[in-house]
């Protein structure tokens, strides 16, 4: 069956160059759209912070001082760029080189795209990569959807239900290339846990450092040090917990680690839009303990990939410890090829682009 070849433009995360990790879960996105859509034959680069590691047919690296994360800043906070912006250089360059693509899609979760969209000549499409946050930012969003409708995704419903509208989102999930991650069908003799995820507020590290005190477990922690003091405080005030920080790793060897583990804990203190440490831990073998809060609750299947248990519980958290063992770690790995590979996640993509754009290009063969 023949596929229309699309030239793609991402839009990376102004916040951090590709490779440092301060963009979190988009870099992740970013480089597994990268994979599958070039597996599916559609020419594919990037626009991003100099810096940058090379993915996809080219990057263009941009200079420029960096964003502050949303996730930092108050709800009614007004939007700001500093002097010398990143992001205003980035879409400078995507305006620049607009005409030999068929699409842009934005990665980033800023004003300025959401409002230059009815100015592009190509269609700009918004992959959002959180929940709502700011009331700006809403608003922006809200006259996309009504300017031009169908040119904004969410990862999950949960993190759709965040806004005014959800209705205004198309979800695409996520994926991740598969082929990267090795099944461990059973955890280390000591039978720690982990945790995998940026160390600052919004991640409630302070409930995994409860649950290991509970418990008696060894925690294994992955993640950029973002907040050096948060960690400091929970480490004080938990002297219990048995908490083994590990520093930030690539792909590679992180997911060598997190195969080694019983269990991937997630106690998110928002709602996050998706969760790829849910899916990376699950192609490993490993199920995954969350609350039911955002999108690692649509990830895990109660009882078959892990267990869900309400928000904020570290109650019933810890009674889902003594059940890891009723878990099949396969049936991790086939949750995740199922649904969350990279090849899933481009075709939904594609499917929304195709949607967008309608049919242009050349056919090529799947």
């Amino acid at each position: 069956m023949g596929v229309t070849a699309r030239r793609i433009l991402l839009a990376s995360t102004p916040v951090g160059p590709l490779g440092s990790g301060i963009g979190g879960g988009v870099e992740l996105t970013l480089h597994n759209m990268v994979y599958g859509l070039g597996l599916r034959g559609h020419h594919v680069e990037v626009v991003a912070p100099s810096g940058s590691l090379h993915v996809g047919e080219r990057v263009h690296q941009v200079d420029g001082a960096l964003q502050v994360s949303s996730q930092t800043q108050d709800r009614d906070a007004l939007i700001e760029m500093p002097s010398g912006s990143v992001l205003a250089a980035m879409w400078r360059t995507v305006s620049d080189i607009q005409g030999e693509f068929d699409v842009v899609i934005n990665l980033a979760y800023d004003w300025l795209p959401l409002y230059l969209t009815s100015y592009l000549e190509v269609p700009v499409l918004h992959l959002v990569s959180m929940g709502s946050l700011n009331d700006v930012m809403d608003a922006a969003l809200a006259d996309v959807a009504q300017q031009v409708p169908g040119r904004l995704a969410a990862h999950s419903l949960a993190q759709a239900e965040t806004f005014p509208d959800p209705a205004m989102f198309r979800i695409v999930g996520n994926g991740i290339v598969t082929e990267r991650y090795d099944v461990q069908l059973a955890a280390d003799a000591g039978a720690a846990l982990g945790f995998v995820g940026r160390i600052s507020p919004e991640k409630g590290l302070e409930d995994v450092a409860e649950l290991s005190a509970r418990t008696g477990r060894v925690v294994r922690v992955w993640g950029m040090m973002q907040d050096e003091a948060y960690w400091d405080r929970i480490v004080a005030e938990h002297p219990d917990a048995r908490l083994d920080y590990r520093g930030f790793l690539p792909t590679d060897e992180l997911q060598a680690e997190i195969g080694r583990c019983a269990a991937l804990v997630m106690t998110p203190k928002w709602v996050e839009a998706f969760g790829n440490v849910a899916i990376e831990a699950m192609a490993t073998g490993v199920p995954v303990l969350t609350y039911d809060r955002g999108g690692p609750a649509e990830i895990v299947v109660d009882g078959v990939t892990g267990f869900v248990v309400p928000a904020d519980d570290v109650d019933a958290l810890a009674r889902t410890v003594g059940r890891i063992d009723e878990i099949d770690r396969a049936a991790c790995r086939q949750r995740v090829d199922e649904e969350y590979s990279s090849l899933a996640m481009a075709d939904r993509v594609v499917g929304w682009v195709d949607d967008v754009v309608g049919a242009v290009s050349v056919p090529i063969e799947a």
